[in-house]
């Protein structure tokens, strides 16, 4: 008897698993961002602010590596986003009075939202969100060939608001919105970031999106300061499962 009722209950159990698992869909998005930098940066108390605006052809020039990945999940009205991007660039040259530098800035985010479909049905889909974006920012300077070196770095935490639109245009096309706001002095004193895709979609799982994305943070702290704004057109590959 007790074999059968643990055969039965596992049963339950798998039955009710494969239905949760059916109760959820979700998607992966791998993404090229061609961002743009600018904006204004004193890396710590007594140092000198750089200004700076680039291009995204010139920060290629100094691009070491970058992976950016996004994901989505959702069961009912439950809303689960994530987002993950990592950079490194690296420059060489000479700063006053004539003495050769090296250079190297490395930035990691890790955004987690959770919320609720506000709005749902054919033609259009609202979720507004809540969570936190986390930041790791490291640099290294070298002067001289190494004889002066600095290796200042930032860790922090930022709570998020945000809001994420999808809108039908045709069978095959669709147009994502999505904004979110933060910071409010508890990591940063304020983040932010804006993005629009229009996605098109080759079958049942597979979609391409390509638009423009947009993402600001303002830091100040202990001597530190960085006043940053990242934007360009991206192009990303969806699998939906």
């Amino acid at each position: 008897m007790i074999r059968n009722l643990l055969a039965a209950t596992a049963l339950l159990f798998a039955g009710s698993a494969a239905s949760l698992a059916e109760d959820w869909s979700g998607q992966i998005t791998p993404y090229v961002w061609a961002a743009g930098f600018g904006g204004d940066i004193t890396p710590y108390s007594g140092a000198h602010s750089l200004s700076f605006s680039k291009g995204f052809s010139e920060v290629l020039e100094d691009l070491d590596g970058a992976f950016f990945l996004s994901g989505y999940a959702r069961r009912d009205r439950l809303v689960l986003m994530g987002d993950l991007s990592w950079s490194s660039s690296s420059k060489s040259g000479l700063v006053p009075p004539g003495l050769p530098a090296e250079g190297k800035l490395t930035q990691r985010s890790l955004t987690l939202l959770a919320g609720w479909r506000a709005v749902q049905n054919e033609a259009f889909t609202l979720d507004l969100l809540g969570g936190a974006r986390a930041w790791n920012i490291r640099s290294s300077i070298s002067l001289a060939g190494g004889m002066m070196q600095a290796a200042p770095g930032k860790d922090f935490v930022d709570p998020i608001l945000a809001a994420r639109a999808n809108i039908a245009l045709a069978p095959q096309w669709s147009a994502v919105l999505y904004a979110d706001f933060g910071g409010f002095g508890v990591g940063s004193q304020s983040t932010s970031q804006i993005m629009a895709t229009a996605n098109y979609a080759v079958n049942e799982n597979l979609w391409l999106s390509f638009g423009y994305r947009q993402l600001n943070v303002d830091y100040r702290s202990g001597g530190t300061e960085a006043d940053v704004q990242m934007g360009g057109p991206l192009f990303g590959l969806t699998w939906r499962f």
